[in-house]
């Protein structure tokens, strides 16, 4: 962008005033240093949100050793309740294998300070939590948009 404007002022007579081409280049430069910046934040702001999650991966407890959850979710010694028949409770949807026991072991999890790490804020500080995806999903509605509206103003005044 800047070698075309360059090579547009040096194409143009000089004069003192700002040209309308001028005008058109440098809004259009703007436009792509914009675009950059906000490919580069959300490139930045998603590597650092998978380093988190990684982190946290990492704290988490791992259910590998356990042979089945629902061994876990029925056993007197953990649960603190008597022995029951798994069939008589029916699994209410829930899959056989276990899956929403181990999700429900890894919420429980997260929720745990201890395991995450997480400690209250400190004063004036406030953890926003940055959901890249849709700044992506807004840029690529609103970058065009405000083109496109730019380019329907310019060329009204201009033409």
């Amino acid at each position: 962008m800047s070698t075309i404007i360059t090579g547009v002022n040096a194409s143009m007579p000089r004069v003192s005033y700002i040209k309308a081409v001028d005008i058109y280049l440098w809004v259009s430069f703007v436009f792509v240093f914009l675009s950059v910046i906000e490919y580069a934040a959300v490139n930045y702001l998603s590597t650092v949100q998978e380093r988190k999650e990684r982190k946290l991966r990492e704290r988490l407890p791992c259910t590998c050793g356990i042979g089945n959850p629902d061994d876990m979710m029925i056993d007197p010694m953990i649960t603190g309740y008597g022995t029951m028949d798994v069939n008589s409770t029916g699994n209410y949807g829930m899959p056989e294998n276990g899956g929403r026991q181990e999700r429900i072991l890894a919420q429980v999890a997260l929720n745990d300070p201890q395991l995450t790490g997480q400690v209250k804020p400190a004063r004036g500080y406030v953890n926003i939590w940055i959901d890249t995806h849709a700044i992506d999903k807004y840029s690529r509605v609103a970058f065009p948009g405000a083109y496109i509206l730019f380019n329907i103003i310019y060329w009204s005044i201009y033409s």
